[in-house]
C-alpha cells in the first residue's frame, strides 16, 4: 500500500514539474525572430516615410523646394540621415538597428527567466 503511495506522489510531483518546465519553455519569444521582425518595421517606417516625402516634393512660399522639415531632425541622432534616397537608407539601416535592440522579446524572456528561477528557489 505505501508504495503505491509513494509512485503516486511521485508521478503526481513529476508531472506538475514537467507542466511547469513545459509551460516555461513553451512562453518564451524567439527573441531573435522578434527582434529582426521589429528592426524591419522600423526601418521600413523610416525608409517608406523618407521616400514618400521625396516623391511628394512639396514646394515653399517662395517656389523652394522643402521637404520634410520635421523628418530631417532625425539627422540628429542618426550620423549621416539626411532627406534624400541615400538618406532613406541610411535611415533603414538606423531604423533596424534600433528595432533590434529595443525588441519587446528580450525583455518578455527576461522576465520569464526570473520568474522560472523564483519558482524553483533559486530567487
Amino acid at each position: 500500500m505505501t508504495n503505491r503511495f509513494g509512485k503516486r506522489l511521485f508521478l503526481a510531483f513529476f508531472k506538475t514539474y514537467t507542466e511547469k518546465v513545459v509551460l516555461a519553455r513553451v512562453t518564451r519569444l524567439k527573441a531573435t525572430i522578434n527582434g529582426i521582425v521589429a528592426g524591419l518595421v522600423a526601418g521600413l517606417e523610416i525608409f517608406i516615410a523618407t521616400t514618400w516625402l521625396i516623391l511628394r516634393g512639396p514646394i515653399g512660399a517662395e517656389g523652394e523646394p522643402v521637404v520634410g522639415l520635421h523628418l530631417s531632425l532625425l539627422g540628429q541622432f542618426f550620423i549621416g540621415y539626411r532627406v534624400t534616397f541615400v538618406g532613406s537608407l541610411i535611415g533603414f539601416a538606423y531604423g533596424f538597428v534600433c528595432g533590434f535592440l529595443c525588441s519587446v522579446a528580450k525583455m518578455y524572456n527576461w522576465i520569464v527567466d526570473c520568474r522560472e528561477g523564483q519558482s524553483r528557489g533559486n530567487g
